[in-house]
């Protein structure tokens, strides 16, 4: 490949990066509350039990092999981009960088959609924060790649393939992991047959997005086409999924480890964990403990590690799952690039597991060493 050839696709891939429908400057205020502590769960316990708890949580802390912050070199945290998901993305780089500058690191913000993709060069190593396509699909980890400069997270294959639910609700069929009975839809597609084969009620999904954006919950087969004129508007990829009744989940796992299982339970336990409940709503519980029996929780742990490596996922990110009301557990999706403010789910677990949120920064860009 000459010299101009290179530069021609670096060209297009850059624009493909800035490129994407106009998106409101606006920035999502997340107002989600701290995680609440499940006080049943912890009621009767003894101050002697309590220390103990404290004294173990403590030594799970992670000890990075990053001593000191001038072996990073000149980190450019990305984050803003283009997608739908850009709100979210721009709060969870800010507290990323802020944490990272904390701890003395020669950190700077890095947006897609207002720089030119090639100054990366000039960076020793990225922390990925960018939500969503282009950022999360496996393209900025071709350029990054192509640049030979170390980043966090997956890389190209897990990325790619964990922005897209089917082919990773496929593959994980394919390894005998369960995961809740879904069926590509269109315009054209026979509604009732839909309804014949998943029943009700469904979630209808884009394929591509995050954040619960274009999601939509159907309780009866009038419902239908409405909600895939919601999801269609993300783009041509359209699915729909059986509505698992039960308690939903979130599974951190950091260095192919799982870290403690959160419950999360919105305040209309009815509807689902959307964009409102994340982000915009303060009335979400999360719960850590989990509620689990120990042994389901370990269970569940395993099979949410089993699904991560499944799509060779590395270095961290989260999967969602559910319990049914028979006590069997169901994977939803995976997150290769989760939030990251100081309310987010993979700090919550994080702070379960003895790290705070500086210490978390630092030991996922520690990866990158």
């Amino acid at each position: 490949m000459t010299i101009q050839t290179q530069q021609d696709t670096l060209d297009r891939l850059a624009e493909t990066l800035k490129q994407d429908e106009p998106i409101t400057e606006d920035k999502t205020i997340i107002i989600n509350p701290e995680p609440v502590i499940a006080a049943a769960a912890q009621a009767g316990k003894s101050s002697m039990e309590n220390k103990q708890s404290t004294k173990e949580q403590s030594s799970k802390a992670v000890t990075s092999k990053v001593k000191n912050a001038s072996e990073f070199g000149k980190v450019a945290v990305v984050y803003g981009g283009s997608s739908n998901e850009r709100s979210v993305s721009l709060d969870s780089g800010a507290a990323v960088l802020q944490a990272l500058q904390n701890q003395g690191v020669d950190a700077t913000h890095f947006d897609p959609k207002h720089q030119d993709i090639t100054e990366l060069r000039q960076y020793d190593r990225v922390f990925n924060v960018l939500h969503g396509r282009g950022g999360e699909d496996g393209l900025l980890q071709g350029v990054l790649q192509w640049f030979d400069i170390p980043q966090t997270g997956s890389g190209i294959l897990a990325s790619a393939l964990g922005m897209d639910k089917v082919r990773t609700k496929q593959l994980w069929q394919g390894c005998g992991l369960s995961t809740a009975p879904f069926s590509l839809l269109t315009a054209d597609t026979d509604w009732q047959q839909v309804v014949n084969m998943l029943g009700l009620p469904l979630i209808i999904k884009p394929v591509h997005e995050g954040s619960s954006i274009g999601m939509t919950k159907v309780n009866n087969l009038d419902e239908l086409p409405a909600a895939y004129a919601t999801a269609v508007q993300c783009g041509d990829a359209v699915m729909a999924e059986r509505w698992i009744t039960g308690r939903e989940f979130t599974i951190v796992i950091i260095d192919d480890e799982a870290y403690p299982v959160i419950r999360l339970e919105p305040a209309d336990i009815t509807n689902f964990y959307d964009f409102e409940a994340k982000y915009n709503r303060n009335d979400t519980s999360y719960y850590i403990p989990c509620g689990l029996s120990a042994a389901d929780e370990k269970h569940l742990q395993e099979l949410s590690l089993a699904a991560f490596r499944a799509v060779d996922a590395k270095g961290w990110g989260r999967i969602d799952a559910m319990q049914d009301e028979a006590g069997n557990f169901w994977l939803l999706e995976i997150n290769t690039v989760p939030g990251m403010t100081s309310h987010s789910l993979v700090p919550m677990a994080a702070k379960a597991h003895g790290m705070d949120f500086d210490a978390l920064c630092w030991h996922i860009l520690s990866q990158t060493v």
